[in-house]
């Protein structure tokens, strides 16, 4: 569905099952959801020093009956299935007091579970008055709309942002505080304001650029913020008239990059078409009986072949084949053959010639 018949980059006052009634289907990338948590609170939190603890007393968050909250989360749920496209995804954050009861209407509304996250708060509120543990985490729900579907996972970038580890499912972030908490009087301008950093690892795991994503529940904004940033579309969905005005000021000071989408580009091997080392040959990039010079040597060390393979001495195969036997070690071959560059004389990776074809493969 074109993106133009959505109201893109906006926050929309009302009742998110009604809202997205008027949207068209299969129009969103993801979807990420903060609904209410149905805390059933029971009586007040006092500190140690006898101040009160503001927790989430506001009326969204009250429901008479676990019907009537599951009612409501199967509502919500469907209307976001219904627009999300085939390759979408949704996530759903929440803690001990609903998040079980909406996984199993997620599953019931045939979404397929890729992953639970369990963010771990690095700074969790004390349990004050000592009957239970603290709860120092919350849980997010990743699903995709349709089982076996291509979905958008950007593998490597989760594993960048680690320090070059692949990114586990528990994540260790602190709650929002400091200057990122919006603060009115004095007094927290929204009971369950979200850290910025846990968007940020949201949105980049599983969208890329001008993708399209939804929050239903919009709150203060912090998706909207964090999609801006990312150069993501987002849509915001909200009741409360003053919430919007918090996420619409905080959205509208945060400055949108001027680079262009390739800085925000996960670079996901599941989206970039493979080149295959034979792709050179037949483009005339490389040609067979050119000499290739393995990285770190003088002289040539290899002879490419009309098939595509090379040959060193009694060793013939891949790029990848020869390199590792040369090397007694796995090697990925376009990291580790140069050619002769003709016009400079100068020996280059041939990981540059595959990069050359990837670019005209896009224009």
């Amino acid at each position: 569905m074109d993106n133009t018949e959505l109201k893109l980059d906006q926050i929309i006052q009302g009742n998110c099952i009604e809202v997205l009634e008027s949207f068209p289907a299969a129009s969103v990338d993801m979807v990420f959801a903060d609904p209410p948590y149905n805390l059933q609170l029971q009586r007040e939190l006092w500190r140690p020093n006898r101040t009160k603890v503001n927790g989430v007393n506001d009326t969204w968050d009250h429901f008479e009956s676990f019907a009537e909250y599951d009612a409501f989360t199967h509502d919500w749920l469907s209307a976001c299935r219904r627009v999300l496209k085939e390759t979408g995804t949704l996530w759903v954050i929440g803690t001990y007091h609903n998040i079980f009861r909406v996984g199993a209407i997620i599953q019931n509304l045939g979404f397929w579970v890729i992953n639970d996250i369990v963010w771990i708060k690095t700074n969790p509120m004390p349990n004050f008055r000592g009957v239970r543990f603290t709860n120092a985490h919350e849980t997010l729900i990743w699903a995709q709309k349709k089982k076996g579907a291509h979905y958008t996972f950007n593998h490597r970038s989760m594993k960048a942002l680690n320090d070059d580890l692949q990114m586990r499912s528990d994540w260790l972030l602190p709650l929002c505080n400091g200057s990122e908490r919006i603060k009115i009087d004095g007094v927290k301008a929204h009971p369950t304001q979200k850290p910025e950093a846990l968007l940020y690892r949201v949105i980049s795991a599983s969208t890329n650029p001008g993708d399209v994503v939804l929050d239903p529940f919009f709150g203060s904004g912090t998706t909207g913020v964090v999609a801006k940033r990312l150069h993501r579309h987002w849509i915001g969905i909200e009741t409360s008239f003053e919430y919007i005005q918090i996420a619409g000021e905080r959205i509208q000071s945060t400055s949108g990059s001027a680079y262009s989408d390739e800085i925000f580009s996960q670079n996901n091997p599941k989206t970039t078409r493979r080149i295959p080392f034979g792709r050179l040959l037949e483009s005339n990039l490389l040609k067979p009986g050119q000499t290739l010079y393995l990285e770190g040597k003088d002289e040539p060390t290899a002879v490419i072949l009309a098939n595509g393979h090379l040959c060193c001495g009694s060793i013939v195969g891949s790029i990848h084949k020869v390199a590792t036997t040369l090397h007694n070690a796995p090697s990925n071959g376009w990291q580790c053959w140069y050619y002769l560059d003709e016009e400079t004389g100068q020996r280059l990776v041939i990981d540059h010639l595959r990069n050359k074809l990837q670019l005209q493969d896009k224009i």
